[in-house]
């Protein structure tokens, strides 16, 4: 997919959510998770279209109540990849040349960060890509919420775990950051239509349920991703701690800009 292309951002958004429900919805200084993630979305040039794939009314009207663009999608989907390929098949495939799959819960998601995922999308023969960072505390390695990648020489990804790959066989006492170039996942995906439309229809596979990694599943079945290197923090909210950390967060950063 190379030159100007047209790429559509969609941010799936569930009400559901076992440690923070209707967590698109919760308040962040003044706004709601959901609609900060619009505004951060639009602001990337890459992309032609920002929409919410939901599958409740409640965060559909919201969005709309602020100038979003909303759709509703099944509240049977079992991953933001499912809810990406409906909503894009309600405003026409044909439209788009790529897809780029925003977590709706990253309220401080950077511009620039999505304009990488685009540009891997863009180079030649890349059907699939996601970005990493490289890790720089020996922490990140024994955190099961952190995921690693292992890439090959064009930093296609050969395999995505919770556990510390590669295993270091003789580590000296120095981290062991220092030791390899370990990479974790930023969950950010972006896709060519074509590319989306296959992998929505493949099975679970046996990888994927091992690990409760999607993108797993698609390796097992031959599809390729591409891994770009970003040096932008990703910031997720999973529980109320982190909600209370980005609340602060967005607190301090209207106080730096002169808000009240």
């Amino acid at each position: 997919m190379t030159g100007r292309k047209r790429i559509i951002g969609v941010i799936p958004a569930r009400f559901a959510s076992s440690r923070l429900p209707g967590k698109p919805l919760l308040e962040i200084a003044g706004k709601s998770m959901v609609q900060r993630v619009v505004e951060q979305t639009r602001r990337c040039a890459a992309l032609t279209e920002v929409i919410v794939a939901t599958d409740d009314e409640r965060i559909l009207h919201h969005v709309q109540s602020f100038g979003g663009l909303a759709v509703m999608t099944s509240s049977a989907h079992t991953s933001g990849t499912d809810r990406c390929w409906e909503a894009v098949q309600q405003l026409g495939a044909d439209r788009f040349d790529g897809v780029v799959n925003i977590q709706g819960d990253e309220p401080f998601i950077v511009p620039e960060q999505i304009s990488e995922a685009c540009t891997c999308l863009s180079q030649a023969g890349v059907g699939i890509a996601t970005l990493a960072q490289v890790v720089q505390d020996d922490h990140d390695l024994d955190d099961p919420g952190e995921v690693l990648i292992t890439v090959d020489v064009e930093c296609n990804a050969l395999y995505f775990s919770r556990a510390a790959i590669p295993f270091l066989r003789n580590p000296d006492r120095t981290p062991r950051y220092e030791q390899f170039r370990y990479l974790k996942h930023v969950g950010l995906y972006a896709y060519t239509v074509k590319a989306l439309e296959r992998i929505v229809q493949l099975p679970p596979s046996p990888l994927e349920r091992a690990e409760s990694l999607e993108q797993l599943r698609w390796l097992e079945n031959g599809e390729r991703i591409r891994i770009g290197i970003t040096e932008h923090l990703s910031f997720c909210v999973d529980t109320p701690a982190d909600l209370e950390k980005a609340r602060a967060e967005a607190l301090l950063r209207n106080r730096t800009a002169g808000k009240t």
